[in-house]
């Protein structure tokens, strides 16, 4: 769980968790201004805490180091603010249990429209074009790419360099494109989502900028890829 002022939706979230199916859960906190690693700590959620806010990526890549020093071999991303269903999780890591998936990915775009959920116009219209392009230049026929709501291999993430990518949102699309230079299989399960108050949005301009450095992520992988096509030749 990579979380950040979490604390009002963390129970819930921790609650609706299939625990079952599950070894281990990790909480990364990023210098929240609220009660989130009390509240932790309370339901005994190994909890690492950030010296200072990291941003999104930087978090996610603590929770993966700390996951696989615990020898994990699936790591689900459930994120705190309950945005995500949590219940959904047997779902997401069937593909992986079952042999057909290295990566799974929730998507909010399969069945009922995003935007009839409550998702902004403006981000479900976003969300759509830059799925259609990431599909063009990686060669792929995703739903879409923009979720947080994932599970990977243990073995995938020992395969990437997380560290080259950055610390900020854009993150979650640097390492699919890793997973797709891998030539990793993903695979995509359907997950409704619900927007409220307390679940973590970013805003229409930070929107843009993350939509800006997705362009420029796939134009730095249309040339790297050029390059090693040129000299293989």
């Amino acid at each position: 769980m990579p979380a950040y002022n979490a604390e009002k939706t963390l129970q819930k979230t921790f609650d609706d968790l299939p625990h079952h199916l599950i070894d281990s859960v990790i909480l990364v906190d990023d210098a929240s201004k609220d009660g989130t690693v009390d509240l932790a700590h309370k339901l005994n959620i190994n909890v690492f805490v950030h010296d200072r806010n990291k941003g999104y990526g930087a978090n996610q890549k603590t929770c993966y180091a700390e996951a696989l020093k615990e020898g994990a071999s699936i790591i689900a991303m459930v994120h705190p603010d309950y945005q995500y269903d949590p219940t959904l999780l047997p779902e997401i890591l069937h593909p992986l249990l079952n042999g057909n998936a290295d990566v799974v990915l929730g998507s909010r775009m399969i069945g009922t429209p995003a935007y009839k959920r409550g998702m902004p116009w403006w981000k479900y219209l976003g969300n759509i074009l830059l799925t259609k392009l990431e599909n063009m230049v990686f060669g792929l026929q995703l739903t879409e790419y923009h979720t947080g709501y994932r599970a990977y291999r243990g073995s995938v993430l020992k395969a990437l360099d997380l560290e080259q990518n950055s610390n900020g949102f854009i993150f979650d699309q640097e390492i699919i494109a890793q997973i797709v230079e891998k030539k990793f299989c993903i695979a995509e399960v359907p997950v409704p989502v619900r927007y409220f108050p307390d679940a973590s949005s970013i805003s229409f301009k930070n929107s843009v900028i993350y939509g800006c450095k997705i362009l420029a992520l796939l134009c730095r992988y249309i040339l790297k890829s050029s390059n090693e096509k040129t000299k293989s030749f």
